[in-house]
């Protein structure tokens, strides 16, 4: 009889902030008048849009912190409550900073990227988090969770910046694999509505030196991450680390995704994760 698979572990990630956003400010002080209002892979957002929703969502979610900000929201009773909350606060703060000179912006930026990495340094990573992790069918998350994801938010951004203005990409182990684990976390909760014969696995592999692979166990009702392969294996899906990301921020359409993937096995399960988005919005 197979042993029971470990579960996965949790991400840490609050000690990378300090590095990552250190890359942001220099990668936009480098920025020349014209790469401010270059398209990036966000069909409404220019270069300005995106810098000037990190400001945004950075200063919340430290002022939320400030006001000890409490569980409860009655105005929030669905996923689609929470979505159209979420893009009616983007486009707000979008409209709001990006008004703001290129060195204001940068200014600004800096002193809160230095605010928000001490925040989430101060945190007890297994307490209960401010917000939960929603795209991941959560109601309550630890804080190591919501810090990965807010991790995944500025190193996402900052990556559409890098590729609209032709600059290298944040693309090291030591960055994206952490986002690609925390991305990963979406599936057992995306994977809800796949039917399977109970002690099956599905495999997925990011090729690449940042990748690896992941694997989720269908239990009797539900799908889980699992961190081993010690079951039989329903399908098997590969994915280049270069489009990885992409596929998980709306940043592919799907045809183009999957022109560039491999499958093995049950299709219909290992392509199912062409569908998912780990963000909000």
């Amino acid at each position: 009889m197979n042993a029971e698979p470990e579960p996965l572990p949790p991400i840490f990630t609050a000690h990378l902030f300090p590095k990552l956003e250190g890359m942001l400010i220099e990668l936009l002080r480098s920025l020349t008048p014209q790469d401010w209002e270059k398209q990036t892979l966000a069909p409404k957002w220019k270069v300005k849009d995106v810098v000037a929703h990190l400001l945004d969502t950075q200063l919340r979610k430290l002022a939320a912190s400030r006001r000890h900000y409490t569980h409860e929201n009655p105005k929030i009773t669905s996923n689609a409550d929470l979505v159209a909350l979420i893009n009616r606060l983007n486009a707000e703060g979008v409209q709001k900073y990006r008004q703001l000179s290129a060195g204001e912006l940068i200014a600004r930026m800096e002193s809160a990227s230095k605010e928000s990495a001490e925040y989430h340094q101060s945190l007890d990573p297994f307490a209960r988090a401010m917000f939960s992790v929603s795209w991941a069918g959560e109601e309550v998350s630890a804080n190591w969770f919501d810090t990965a994801r807010e991790f995944t938010e500025r190193w996402h951004h900052q990556q559409q910046i890098r590729l609209a203005v032709e600059k290298p990409g944040i693309m090291t182990r030591e960055f994206y694999f952490p986002v690609l684990d925390c991305f990963m976390r979406a599936l057992p909760h995306a994977y809800g509505v796949v039917p399977a014969k109970s002690g099956t696995l599905a495999q997925f592999n990011i090729a690449g030196e940042c990748g690896g692979s992941w694997y989720l166990l269908r239990d009797i009702e539900t799908w889980k991450l699992v961190s081993s392969a010690a079951r039989e294996k329903l399908s098997e899906t590969t994915i280049p680390q270069e489009i990885a990301w992409r596929i998980f921020t709306k940043g592919i359409t799907r045809e183009a995704a999957q022109a560039q993937v491999q499958v093995s096995g049950n299709s219909e399960v290992g392509l199912h994760i062409l569908g998912i988005v780990s963000i909000v919005g």
